[in-house]
């Protein structure tokens, strides 16, 4: 038998759905000026012109006001068509489950932890482990310290692993930034709907906002890593913001409670008490936490993901705004917000500016990151193309490499765990392709759900006589690697670098046969 007060909501959810797809065609979101809802063009252009010069690794924005896109920009060789990697702004997605499980009354706040996992629980229960609940993972406060996520991500078992490990605080009363207690939600959700959350989520949450093709990496026990690992596109991204900024609504659809919602993006707790004011008054880190929210200053909140992944959400403004990038220090891409987009936005509509709107529209469909062009040829090229570099054992499994060259492309061919896989490259702009390659930092699981092979966009070019260099973009990731090949008679020099490599990184060795 099915249970009828678990799937009523869902048939409600799809005859409203159904309704409202047929009088739609169009799934993206409305567009707009920006002076036609109440933001100055110049403040805008302003404030891109501001990110393309000090971030350098934007890779897209999107600006809603009144629920309307009235700017958007990609960086090339990334584009609307791509999903982008979320890292910890999937936390605010895994939120958004238990905010529709607690709603379906599949569990509440203050369920405890162990309840769910009878089966893994170590031979000892700690008072505090006992004491766990939904309501502190949500927070921040599972009590365990320092975060064992990489301690946890190495073993088979998270969830046994995550309940053996102590908890040294009372929960509730100290905030400590932990990935695995939003994997644990992960775990919860399934539990208690027996789906995914991913797959959860579809029909309740993803479906409605014409949210689709996304991915959500998994964990060896075939549960979504929940604080990291969701690929989404930027206005997926957006739409999510709007949908939390209308608290829940969607097209004439309540799909969540208003107060779920009111609830899990106010106030918590503080992330540093001990802080000095000066430090709480410059920084967005320090402004307090909701159910796997950050508050912002200005009356804001927000998801957000390593390297500058960022859903910002202001409701005093009736804005969204949204930034994919790979950054390693995050607090400079708020500023740029603060500082340009914040004064721009006025009450009512302001003045037509073509002047600006043109400039705006043109910066915003030129943009572009910076291709690498030095030497255009190299002496050398006729006498190792075609050659087959036999490489010494390494960490990245590539056996041989082999080099040719047409025109402007260089043909890369990489045998890697016994398959042979070629990468097309253009000297001086961005190429397509695809690649087995891994891409640098894939977190801490080696489930990659949807992501294989990975797109790339490429470009190659000499350093020196000897020296080539190859630039791999993974498009829907936020990094890239810069592959150096450098030639001396029959040997081959390999290194790769990436944000997260050594200044000396590990240089491949291998001999032409």
């Amino acid at each position: 038998m099915y249970n009828l007060k678990k799937i009523l909501p869902l048939i409600l959810i799809f005859l409203l759905f159904v309704s409202w797809k047929s009088k739609r065609t169009d799934s993206s979101l409305p567009r707009s000026t920006p002076e036609e809802q109440g933001v100055s063009s110049e403040s805008i252009l302003r404030f891109v012109n501001a990110a393309d010069k000090n971030i350098k690794e934007m890779h897209s924005f999107m600006f809603l006001r009144h629920g309307k896109v009235i700017a958007e920009g990609w960086w090339n060789p990334y584009s609307k068509e791509y999903k982008h990697t979320m890292y910890s702004l999937s936390k605010s997605f895994t939120s958004t489950a238990v905010g529709f499980a607690i709603s379906e009354k599949l569990i509440s706040l203050d369920d405890k932890v162990i309840s769910f996992f009878p089966h893994d629980l170590p031979d000892t229960i700690s008072t505090y482990l006992s004491e766990m609940t939904v309501r502190n993972l949500l927070t921040m406060t599972a009590g365990q310290n320092p975060d064992p996520t990489f301690k946890i991500t190495s073993s088979t078992n998270w969830v046994k692993t995550f309940l053996a490990l102590p908890v040294k605080d009372k929960p509730g009363s100290k905030y400590l930034y932990n990935s695995l207690a939003t994997f644990m939600l992960s775990a919860i959700v399934q539990k208690a709907t027996s789906e995914k959350v991913l797959d959860y989520l579809n029909p309740r949450f993803f479906t409605p906002l014409d949210i689709i093709n996304i991915d959500w990496e998994i964990n060896p026990q075939g549960i979504n890593t929940g604080g990291w690992g969701l690929r989404l596109k930027t206005e997926d991204i957006a739409k999510a913001g709007q949908f939390y900024l209308q608290k829940g609504r969607w097209n004439g659809m309540q799909l969540l409670s208003s107060q779920w919602i009111e609830e899990a993006t106010t106030f918590k707790i503080e992330q540093a008490p001990q802080a000095l004011q000066a430090e709480k008054d410059s920084s967005d880190w320090m402004q307090g936490y909701g159910y796997q929210f950050s508050l912002c200053r200005y009356n804001g909140y927000r998801g957000d993901g390593a390297y500058g992944q960022y859903m910002i959400v202001m409701p005093n403004l009736d804005a969204v705004i949204v930034m994919t990038a790979e950054k390693g220090n995050m607090q400079p891409q708020l500023n740029l917000v603060w500082k340009y987009l914040l004064p721009g936005i006025k009450e009512g509509k302001l003045p037509s500016n073509d002047e600006s709107l043109k400039k705006l529209t043109t910066r915003l469909s030129s943009l572009a990151l910076t291709v690498n062009l030095k030497h255009s040829t190299s002496k050398i090229e006729k006498s190792i193309a075609g050659k087959i570099f036999v490489l010494e054992p390494n960490e990245y499994k590539i056996e041989s490499v082999k080099i040719s060259f047409t025109g402007k492309i260089c043909r890369v061919s990489l045998k890697v765990d016994s398959l042979t896989k070629t990468i097309d490259l253009e000297m001086g702009k961005w190429s397509l392709g695809e690649t087995y390659l891994p891409a640098p930092n894939l977190l801490m699981n080696k489930i990659l759900t949807g992501m294989l092979p990975f797109k790339i966009a490429g470009n190659y070019t000499w350093k020196d006589e000897n020296t080539l260099e190859l630039t791999l973009r993974y498009i829907e990731t936020a990094h890239s690697q810069l592959i150096t090949l450098r030639f001396d008679q029959n040997n081959i020099f390999m290194s790769f670098r990436n944000a997260f490599t050594q200044k000396n990184p590990t240089v491949l060795k291998g001999l032409a046969v």
